[in-house]
């Protein structure tokens, strides 16, 4: 009987786990209307001044304001969060809004990554030898790992789980993690 070859793990392992995207509308929405259009959402504006409604395909939260910007929060990737822009929009089209949806220029704000090393981070070591880096273990248990080109924050942690927010697109983010890995083996990693 042949036995499977067990395979080898390819660190780092990276996993999206947020897109912010926006889009302006230019154009005045009535979000009194809209609440009793869209079916999950709410609209409290002595609290929030924006309508949040809720997809459930793709599951995402979509932060609509009345002067016609829309972010949508949530999306596991940057396809999803498109989507998710334009599900919106045709959902905010119902209220009377003439929009060219073809003409929309979706923004992608932020995308926030998990990443796996594959090993463990000395944060105390690390602190001292990272440029741009602030360690206060008594009031958060990772280190914040900032580099400006391109302009990304990384949360390491000593598991060697590590977060990365702040890029604005998949190619930005996967330089910024090369940047990081590059950056961790100069320094011994530990």
């Amino acid at each position: 009987m042949a036995r499977k070859a067990k395979r080898k793990k390819k660190y780092p392992i990276v996993h999206v786990e947020n897109v912010v995207a926006s889009v302006s509308l230019n154009k005045q929405i009535p979000l009194e209307r809209l609440l009793e259009i869209l079916e999950t959402s709410e609209y409290e504006p002595e609290q929030f001044p924006g309508l949040v409604f809720r997809l459930d395909k793709p599951r995402v939260a979509s932060l609509i304001f009345r002067s016609g910007k829309i972010i949508c929060v949530g999306a596991r990737s940057v396809k999803e969060a498109k989507e998710a822009i334009r599900e919106v929009v045709r959902r905010v089209k119902k209220v009377g809004i003439r929009v060219n949806e073809k003409k929309l220029k979706v923004k992608i704000e932020n995308i926030v990554a998990a990443i796996e090393l594959g090993y463990e981070l000395n944060l105390d070591a690390l602190a001292f030898a990272l440029e741009n880096s602030e360690y206060e273990p008594e009031q958060f248990p990772g280190l914040v790992y900032r580099i400006e080109d391109p302009p990304v924050a990384f949360l390491l942690f000593s598991s060697g789980r590590v977060i990365c927010a702040g890029s604005r697109s998949i190619a930005e983010m996967k330089r910024a993690i090369s940047i990081l890995e590059k950056r961790l083996k100069s320094v011994g990693r530990r």
